[in-house]
């Protein structure tokens, strides 16, 4: 905002179903390829606010509260009233809102000085790959291993295996997931050892979360999807300590982008023997 230029007037509501197509416009100005359906199955599992200014939605802010931590995503400001007030205002929103002492996000390059000044630190990265036109051969399993289709009732495992890899349970984000999309897991003799979901997404599909005890079998989970969608525009976002970004490029998975893993408070701590190696968005994690 510029000297001539007047004060942008606004205030911080709730966000409800109603304000999700208005949303969706906001983000589709600033190139974010969520569609109405993406919007609302961030909304379902998780809470928002928005900033009107009279009648026009010009910002947004998401929250997810898993255990003692809460993750925030899909922060938005209309680009025509940048440096406004309105992002800082949706974020310290959040915070006065949350009470859990930890609180991570992914930031992109426009939101990344304001978290610093909210005491965010950097705590890693995540890697956004893309394409159409890939070739995903098989990946060879150890003896004994299977990829087979999500059975009935394995929710708890699903879960289990989730809070292992990330440091929390986040079992409504799991079951709505399994509502949303289809997902494979990696068998050994009987033990699900791993999973990876494929759901309608943006311009295709995505990929995602992916949680394996290591890289190898994270290939293995991703190639079969990747394999399943030939032709398919695909995305996936993996952690920058992954190990994956060269595979994936090596198939066609271009990398396009990247954001800052920030945090404010002490970082969850997974359980040894899982990681994630795929989110199920940037927003969520």
């Amino acid at each position: 905002m510029t000297a001539s230029q007047p004060a942008t007037r606004f205030e911080i509501l709730k966000m409800a179903a109603r304000d999700l197509p208005a949303a969706q416009a906001l983000s589709r100005e600033v190139n974010w390829p969520h569609r109405l359906e993406d919007w609302q199955f961030v909304h379902s599992v998780g809470q928002g606010l928005v900033a009107y200014s009279g009648d026009r939605l010009v910002g947004t802010a998401m929250w997810w509260t898993y255990d003692s931590i809460v993750r925030l995503g899909m922060v938005i400001v209309d680009p025509t009233i940048q440096r406004s007030g309105v992002g800082r205002a949706l974020m310290l929103g959040i915070l006065d809102r949350t009470r859990e002492p930890t609180v991570l996000l992914n930031a992109t390059k426009q939101g990344e000085a304001l978290y610093r000044q909210l005491g965010f630190l950097g705590a890693g990265s995540i890697v956004q790959h893309q394409g159409a036109s890939f070739s995903a051969p098989l990946v060879s399993l150890r003896d004994g291993e299977r990829i087979r289709p999500l059975g009935r009732n394995e929710l708890a495992r699903l879960v289990e295996l989730d809070a292992a890899a990330c440091g929390v349970r986040r079992e409504g984000v799991i079951a709505a997931l399994i509502e949303a999309g289809e997902a494979v897991v990696l068998d050994d003799a009987g033990e699900t050892v791993g999973f990876a979901f494929c759901r309608r997404f943006g311009r295709g599909y995505t990929i995602g979360p992916v949680v394996a005890r290591d890289t190898a079998s994270a290939r293995a989970l991703i190639a079969h999807w990747a394999g399943s969608n030939a032709g398919m525009f695909m995305r996936i976002d993996v952690p920058g300590e992954s190990g994956l970004s060269n595979w994936l490029e090596e198939l066609g998975l271009w990398r396009v982008d990247y954001a800052v893993t920030m945090v404010r408070g002490a970082r969850p701590k997974p359980a040894a023997g899982f990681h994630v190696f795929g989110a199920v968005n940037q927003a969520l994690g």
